[in-house]
């Protein structure tokens, strides 16, 4: 074995070994467009799960959201405040809001741009 054979033998090992670390990392913690790729923000959990109790339903169509961490941070900011409880769609672009009280568009607004994003439309659901 020459020396241009341990050079590529070593540059071959090199790649493997930076290939391998980003797909473990990525399996770990996600593909994400936002962010430095690190774990997603802890889930805000809903503490009232019945879903007979939020008799208001919104659809959000919201600009922005990408990814999972995208979905996992807009669902956090509305699930924060109490009454709320917010599912995202990433591949619809949607975030489906179920609320026990009536909500205001500019409230609306205010929460999605809190998160980052941009809220395009919102439409009550039967």
């Amino acid at each position: 074995m020459n020396v241009q054979d341990v050079l590529i033998a070593i540059i071959l090992i090199v790649v493997m070994a930076m290939a391998i670390y980003g797909t473990v990392k990525r399996i770990r913690f996600g593909s994400s467009c936002c962010g430095t790729k690190e774990p997603a923000a802890k889930k805000v959990r809903v503490k009232d799960r019945n879903k007979g109790h939020y008799p208001y339903k919104y659809v959000l169509t919201v600009d922005g959201m990408h990814c999972s961490n995208c979905a996992r941070r807009i669902e956090n900011t509305f699930n924060r405040t109490e009454g709320r409880w917010a599912v995202a769609d990433v591949g619809q672009k949607q975030l489906r809001l179920l609320s026990k009280h009536e909500e205001k568009e500019s409230d609306l607004i205010s929460l999605t741009a809190q998160a980052g994003y941009t809220m395009i439309s919102c439409h009550t659901e039967r």
